[in-house]
């Protein structure tokens, strides 16, 4: 298995050839650190690089008129912050990091070569857009019809979930302090504390130095009713998707 994160990913979906895997390889070679809290991204902003995620988690999010911050995406290890970038051109949202991370700088021109000269990589790079889509449409389905209990084990079973498929998540801790846990969820602090205590009672889930560790995870699983086929892990290619990369 390779060690590079994004081509893991893509690596779920299409077999990448080895002109590929060196041109992922060169992405990652100059990477710096973003500290905890800090904005990668602005809303306004036009940024001329899409940025991977090499260490660390972050966040899409929107800022109300009121200060009030609603977190509307988490990108983990392997993930591209903003890939729809090099079309839009300007951000309608915030990228954030939530913890320490390390991120690379990828210049548009970089991601529009790379779809041009591989179709496995564009194949793939497109796959991860409508990933993300589909895990947008879980969470919507999560805020308005999953108990939060439900709903915070639902999202604990997805974040592992992903940094399984890029090689981490082993130890089964989720990088996710309380307060930004309940930012994702929509729900107060107080909230969060009752849930968490709910999860602890089960024997789903432990809290070892205000980390969150999930103690069964098929119980969890279970409980949390999570069914991982939105995340498409593994996914066969659609006949039309398998007859564009043949041709």
């Amino acid at each position: 298995m390779t060690d590079n994160l994004l081509a893991r990913k893509l690596g779920q979906v299409v077999q990448l050839s080895a002109a590929d895997l060196a041109l992922l390889d060169g992405l990652s070679e100059r990477s710096y650190t973003v500290g905890s809290g800090e904005d990668i991204i602005k809303q306004g902003d036009e940024p001329r690089y899409v940025h991977l995620v090499l260490d660390g988690i972050v966040c899409r999010n929107k800022v109300l008129p009121n200060g009030d911050r609603a977190i509307v995406g988490l990108l983990l290890p392997g993930d591209l912050c903003d890939l729809h970038i090099a079309i839009l051109g300007r951000m309608d949202h915030n990228i954030s990091a939530l913890s320490d991370c390390r991120i690379v700088d990828i210049p548009h021109r970089t991601v529009v070569e790379m779809t041009s000269s591989s179709r496995r990589l564009a194949m793939a790079l497109w796959w991860a857009t409508l990933v993300d889509e589909a895990i947008l449409r879980e969470w919507l389905v999560g805020l308005g019809r999953r108990r939060a209990d439900r709903r915070a084990a639902h999202l604990l079973c997805e974040i592992l979930a992903r940094l399984e498929a890029v090689g981490r998540g082993q130890d089964r801790v989720v990088p996710l302090g309380h307060q930004q846990l309940a930012d994702v969820l929509g729900i107060t602090s107080v909230h969060l504390h009752r849930v968490l205590g709910t999860l602890k009672s089960q024997g789903l889930i432990v809290q070892q130095d205000r980390r969150i560790v999930v103690n069964d995870v098929a119980a969890l699983r279970e409980y949390g009713q999570f069914d991982p086929d939105y995340l498409h892990r593994d996914d066969n290619l659609s006949p039309l998707a398998e007859w564009m990369l043949a041709g």
